[in-house]
């Protein structure tokens, strides 16, 4: 009776087997291109972020021991081996004008990241191109093109909303800032960009003021911030030319969670954690 039983069980369990359904990663190309996001810090602190950095606070990526320290995350982020290289620069920036100035030796004592990484990086192997693939958001354009129409989809939005979340955000943005000088450089990448990181910087924009106006914080937040990283993504799929490209993205560190959302999502891209270098 048991042994009935039991062969039973396993004659079903072994059909079962056969019939169950192929994953969608069966069914798409095995080689993806390769995408190496380095979410970072602004280098040489514009104070355009709503959490500026206070002074004390502040390094020189161009004076000890922080220099020596941006020579080593060179070092790990070039174990990447990237075959393309975009930044954070919109088409006013003129990216491919400065990096050819930079190859001629200019913009060397420029703390911007954009020089001190994504350049730095780009020339030391041997790259032709820099791509600057920031944007703006639809909200930009809505608001030139019909200002009255874009308050009427948004202007019921309490930006001035107690948000508690906000406050427990500010006391790790100070904690993280504390330690920008005390952290070794390349330790201080790793944990910014890490997942848990960058989950939590995009959770602040579904808190606060994001539930207010009706559903017009939603709104706001479609047509602004996830819109402008949209975009973004966009203009990095239309540099992109093959699956065996290495493409690295150095953007402010707000950025990466959604860039992280779109190209894990797409059967395009394989998102490669900074972490992962230390393998290589």
């Amino acid at each position: 009776m048991y042994r009935i039983v039991f062969f039973l069980v396993f004659v079903s369990s072994f059909a079962f087997g056969q019939t169950q359904l192929k994953p969608p990663s069966e069914f798409y190309p095995k080689q993806k291109t390769k995408v190496l996001v380095v979410g970072t810090f602004h280098f040489d602190f514009p104070g355009l972020d709503q959490l500026k950095t206070t002074d004390e606070n502040k390094i020189d990526v161009l004076k000890e021991p922080k220099k020596s320290e941006l020579e080593e995350l060179v070092a790990y982020i070039k174990k990447f081996k990237p075959t393309k290289i975009a930044i954070e620069a919109q088409p006013k920036w003129n990216t491919m004008e400065k990096y050819e100035a930079y190859k001629n030796g200019e913009h060397r004592d420029n703390r911007d990241e954009r020089y001190q990484l994504g350049m730095r990086i780009a020339m030391e192997m041997g790259l032709d191109s820099v791509y600057g693939i920031d944007t703006w958001a639809l909200s930009d354009d809505l608001y030139k093109k019909d200002s009255i129409y874009l308050k009427s989809l948004v202007g019921e939005v309490n930006w001035d909303m107690e948000d508690p979340y906000w406050k427990y955000a500010e006391a790790y943005f100070e904690h993280r800032d504390k330690m920008m000088k005390q952290v070794h450089l390349l330790d201080y990448f790793k944990s910014m960009n890490s997942r848990e990181a960058h989950n939590a910087n995009f959770g602040l924009y579904l808190t606060g003021a994001f539930s207010t106006g009706g559903m017009q914080g939603a709104d706001n937040l479609s047509i602004w911030w996830y819109n402008r990283n949209a975009r973004i993504f966009s203009k990095l799929v239309q540099i992109t030319e093959s699956p065996e490209e290495r493409i690295l993205v150095v953007f402010g560190n707000g950025h990466a969670a959604i860039l992280r959302q779109l190209l894990e999502a797409s059967p395009q891209y394989e998102f490669v954690e900074f972490s992962s270098l230390e393998e290589k």
